[in-house]
């Protein structure tokens, strides 16, 4: 019960403050980076957009680590599967054209792969084909993605994986179905990836700083990524020919929302392709997932390739977006989203607190009670297991407090802060920007 209690109540209390009509508080946001950067948390670079126009952007951490050379509002960064929202876009600009249709088979293309003629441009799109993802197979994947390979060779392995499931029966999520989407796009326009992208995104849009990726050259304001392992390590660059359509373009925040805004307002398809990608079936639209924040619905996609992580969504009601770009993350990308949602609707968010502290035993027993308030709708419990605090309610499951400091304690999975004064036997709870003090009984 407490868990739910904590959790509808800070629902509760974000749904009041959307009311807010102040502006987005950019200097706590800017806060949050620099904590999460100072913190060894994240390297990258983020966006916000509102109608059109960008309302803040922010970079902290290094774009080349070893030569400490800062990222700035340009750099840019491998997007990863975000890339699949592009090459989507490209499709339905083809099956505008006439080129190609959804229901078409693709056995014409690729007549080695299984099922081919029962699998549908509609199925590589949103992964209902059953092809195998080529990168599930992790040890192979990872003795070849740093090398070039050709179509033939991708194709061949691609088939060598054979079927998950008979076509259009369920959906499971596959790089392979854009790889193949990538090779029809070329044989369709008879020109490269590349080209393609370039003619028909990103100069109508003038995405100066988007493009089908080649190595990384710090040079041309490109980022590397690093994984923690004890220290940030560079890591290998998966070469463009294996990531392809599914996650082979480069970015930056600032282009990938105005690219949202446009797409979102019909500045690139027709509001008919724009339904048909929004379609969503088990959990899969066409080079779009839905995703909702309390009562706020997105469109979007995330990407993650050799340590880069994306994540870009577009709100239709309020015409915001907001773009995050990831060289480096040892933390969570979801609650980096939640937080910059809270932000875009003027609602109250946390800076992380990453301080530890290792408690005394007899500290701890201080803290045990029960704690209540007239103001507070339910009793906390609080008992010690060890040296480990927790915290419940009647008929709930008890909850792992974290020691911050001397009588300070979190639960980052709710957003609580708990601070102990036993001389007066209060405790302090911080909750989603309300404060509650809750007596302990004698």
């Amino acid at each position: 019960m407490l868990r739910r209690f904590f959790y509808s109540f800070l629902t509760f209390v974000i749904l009041v403050q959307t009311g807010r009509t102040q502006g987005i508080d950019t200097t706590r946001l800017s806060e949050y980076f620099d904590t999460l950067a100072a913190n060894n948390k994240f390297m990258g670079s983020v966006a916000l957009l509102k109608e059109g126009q960008i309302i803040h952007t922010k970079q902290v951490g290094f774009a080349e680590l070893e030569t400490k050379k800062e990222p700035n509002n340009n750099t840019k960064y491998r997007i990863g599967s975000v890339s699949k929202l592009f090459t989507a876009i490209l499709i339905f600009k083809a099956i505008e054209e006439g080129k190609v249709s959804l229901n078409e088979t693709i056995d014409n293309y690729f007549p080695s792969i299984e099922n081919s003629e029962q699998i549908t441009i509609s199925n590589l799109l949103n992964h209902r084909s059953g092809i195998h993802n080529y990168t599930d197979d992790k040890d192979e994947f990872l003795s070849y993605h740093t090398n070039s390979k050709t179509k033939t060779e991708m194709v061949a392995l691609i088939a060598q994986g054979g079927s998950d499931f008979v076509p259009n029966t369920k959906a499971a999520y596959s790089n392979s179905n854009y790889i193949l989407l990538t090779y029809i796009l070329e044989e369709i326009y008879q020109n490269s990836y590349s080209n393609i992208l370039k003619e028909h995104i990103t100069e109508p849009l003038n995405l100066v700083n988007t493009s089908f990726g080649t190595p990384i050259n710090v040079n041309n304001n490109e980022s590397h990524a690093y994984t923690l392992d004890n220290k940030w390590t560079k890591t290998a660059e998966t070469h463009s020919s294996i990531g392809l359509g599914a996650g082979g373009i480069v970015s930056t925040p600032t282009d990938l929302v105005l690219f949202a805004h446009a797409l979102f307002n019909n500045n690139i398809l027709s509001k008919q392709s724009m339904e048909a990608m929004k379609t969503i079936q088990d959990g899969f639209g066409m080079g779009l997932f839905k995703t909702l924040y309390y009562n706020k619905v997105s469109y979007g996609h995330n990407g993650e390739i050799d340590g880069f992580q994306t994540a870009l969504r577009y709100f239709e009601d309020s015409k915001y977006a907001f773009a995050i770009t990831a060289n480096a993350m040892d933390y969570n990308l979801n609650l980096i989203s939640v937080t910059i949602v809270n932000a875009l609707f003027n609602q109250y968010f946390n800076i992380p607190d990453f301080r530890t502290y290792n408690p005394k035993h007899s500290e701890l027993n201080q803290y045990v009670g029960v704690y209540s308030s007239e103001t507070f709708p339910v009793e906390l419990t609080v008992t010690k297991r060890g040296k480990q605090l927790e915290i419940e309610a009647a008929g709930d499951s008890k909850m792992n407090l974290q020691a911050t400091a001397k009588g300070e304690f979190k639960y980052d999975p709710a957003g609580i802060q708990i601070k102990f004064i036993p001389e007066k036997g209060q405790m302090i709870l911080k909750q989603g920007g309300k404060v509650s003090t809750l007596t302990k009984a004698n």
